[in-house]
């Protein structure tokens, strides 16, 4: 049987598309072996987080999954652990609102954050920032170019952007499949993945898209995705989701 890596994009709180993904992949790959690899960024922004954590804690029992950790998880995780003020407003700022209302927290009343099960802070705390699979490198938003792939920095990993994007593959040294930056200079089209020789983005900002896309990679081909498989649902209004904030 041939062995098959399906890479998910950024969630964002879009259980809907969460769901319909792995159905898609579940058909796709049958009769193969099948293995899944989230890119991060489950929470924020989207309508549902609390939904979206429960069925991937709930999917990884059954299924061959690696989630692995965004940066969007790392800020939460961080901002609620620490119960830093400055941490903590900057989460809520940059889509944790919409996160604290999917775990039932009203306008009524100041944030209570102990509603989020300490089960949900753990596994996003304890999350994976990187998977391998031959010459690919599976991580949420890049590598350092500057430094090997095995003295890469978490932070970096969870966050970089630009000296990643613009980096060749001489500098990157494997292919990257990642997600984090939906658009940029040279990727204008957020619902539209980013394929290039060097690296895969399949974030496709999928909580205001309503576009979710699933790379396809074979184990006897190197490189990039074999296929591109997407889910849609229904784009979220503009007074639905948190703005188009870039972290």
């Amino acid at each position: 049987m041939t062995r098959l890596t399906y890479a998910v994009g950024d969630i964002h709180g879009r259980l809907d598309l969460l769901v319909k993904a792995i159905n898609t992949i579940e058909a796709h790959g049958a009769g193969h072996q099948i293995r899944i690899i989230m890119l991060g960024d489950y929470v924020d922004r989207g309508p549902d987080s609390r939904g979206v954590v429960e069925y991937l804690i709930a999917s990884a029992r059954r299924l061959e999954m690696i989630c692995l950790k965004g940066n969007h998880e790392a800020m939460m995780a961080d901002a609620i652990g620490s119960g830093d003020p400055k941490s903590l407003s900057m989460w809520i700022q940059y889509g944790g609102l919409e996160t604290m209302k999917s775990y039932g927290w009203t306008w009524r009343r100041t944030p209570d954050f102990s509603i989020i099960p300490r089960e949900h802070l753990e596994w996003m705390a304890g999350l994976p920032v990187s998977a391998r699979d031959g010459d690919r490198v599976f991580v949420h938003a890049g590598l350092d170019p500057d430094k090997a792939l095995d003295r890469q920095d978490e932070a970096v990993c969870l966050w970089i952007r630009d000296r990643f994007l613009e980096a060749s593959l001489e500098k990157v040294g494997a292919h990257v499949v990642h997600g984090h930056t939906p658009e940029w200079s040279e990727k204008t089209e957020a619902a539209a993945p980013e394929l290039l020789a060097h690296r895969t983005n399949l974030d496709t900002g999928a909580y205001f898209t309503g576009v979710l896309a699933i790379g396809v990679f074979a184990e006897e081909s190197p490189g990039g995705p074999v296929e591109v498989l997407t889910v849609r649902g229904d784009a979220e209004s503009q007074e639905n989701v948190a703005p188009r904030w870039r972290r």
